[in-house]
C-alpha cells in the first residue's frame, strides 16, 4: 500500500489567507497592496451598510474585490449570539442574497459580526448555506481547524505580525500542513497610522514559491474536495469526483489528482 498524505496545490505544505471585515473606504488601498504582492483575502461585507458613511459603495464591490473573496456579515451587525433566531436567519440570508447579486456567485463565508455566537448559531449555518465562519480568537498557532464553522484564526494583524511571518516562512517539515490566518479591519491601519505594517508584511511574504495563497473559502473547498476523495482499498487508486484538481504526496512523489478523473497512484497513470 502506498503512503499517501494531502498537500496543498501544486505540493504545497504551507498556505496564507487573509480576513477583513465590514467593507470600509480603507479596503481600497488593502487590496491594492494584496495584488501587488499576489496575496488573497476574505472581505466580510454588512450589505445593509453598503456606501453609508465610508464603508463602499454597492456598485463598487465586484469590481474591488475582484480575485479575492466576498463574504458575508450579517446585513446589519447586530450581536448575533443575543438576536432571536428569526432575526439571525434574516440577517444571514439576506445578506447572502444581497451580496450574491453583486459578487454574482454563491456566498458561502461569515465572520461573526462582534465576534459574537454560540452553539445555536453554529448549528444554524450550514443550513443558512453557511460553509465557514471566523472568530476573533488569536490561536498564535498555524494548524488546520477541525470546525470550519468556528474558525479561529492565527492572529490580528496588531499581535505580533512579523514575528509570525518569520516564523511561518521558516517552516519546513513537509509531514505537515501549516495555515497562516490573519485577520482584521483595514480602517484600523488609518486609525493607527501603521500602514507600513500591512505593508512590509506583504513584502515579506508574498510572491513565494512554497506558499499557497488562497482566500477562506478556497482552502474550505480544497479540502473538502480531498475529504471527497475515493480511494480504493488498496490506495492504489483514486477517483476525484469534484470540480477542482487535488494533489497528493504519493510515498514522497506529488501527483495532480485532476477533477473528474481516477488515477493509478502505484504508476502514476491516468
Amino acid at each position: 500500500m502506498p503512503k499517501v498524505i494531502m498537500t496543498f496545490p501544486e505540493g504545497k505544505h504551507k498556505v496564507l489567507t487573509m480576513s477583513y471585515d465590514d467593507g470600509r473606504a480603507a479596503d481600497r488601498r488593502l487590496v491594492k497592496v494584496f495584488n501587488q504582492y499576489g496575496i488573497k483575502g476574505s472581505f466580510h461585507v454588512n450589505s445593509g451598510l453598503l456606501g453609508y458613511e465610508d464603508r463602499i459603495p454597492e456598485e463598487e464591490v465586484a469590481q474591488l474585490y475582484e480575485g479575492h473573496e466576498i463574504s458575508t456579515h450579517t446585513v446589519t451587525h447586530p450581536t448575533i449570539a443575543r438576536s432571536p433566531k428569526e432575526q439571525i436567519i434574516e440577517e444571514i440570508i439576506n445578506d447572502r442574497k444581497s451580496l450574491e447579486k453583486v459578487a454574482g456567485y454563491t456566498v458561502r463565508g461569515l465572520s461573526y459580526p462582534n465576534g459574537s455566537y454560540n452553539q445555536l448559531v453554529k448549528e444554524m449555518l450550514p443550513y443558512l448555506g453557511i460553509e465557514y465562519a471566523r472568530t476573533v480568537h488569536s490561536t498564535g498557532h498555524f494548524s488546520i481547524p477541525d470546525d470550519f464553522i468556528e474558525w479561529n484564526p492565527t492572529c490580528h494583524h496588531n499581535r505580533n505580525l512579523m514575528k509570525l511571518a518569520e516564523d511561518f516562512v521558516q517552516l519546513h517539515k513537509k509531514q505537515y500542513l501549516y495555515m497562516m490566518y490573519v485577520w482584521g479591519h483595514s480602517y484600523e491601519f488609518e486609525n493607527d497610522q501603521n500602514w507600513d505594517l500591512i505593508e512590509d508584511f506583504c513584502e515579506f511574504i508574498g510572491n513565494r514559491n512554497d506558499i499557497w495563497y488562497a482566500t477562506n473559502i478556497e482552502i474550505v473547498d480544497y479540502i473538502k474536495a480531498f475529504q471527497n476523495l475515493k480511494f480504493s482499498a488498496a490506495s492504489d487508486f483514486v477517483y476525484n469526483p469534484s470540480a477542482i484538481s487535488v494533489w497528493l504526496s504519493v510515498d514522497n512523489t506529488i501527483v495532480e489528482v485532476k477533477a473528474g478523473k481516477q488515477i493509478d497512484l502505484i504508476n502514476k497513470k491516468l
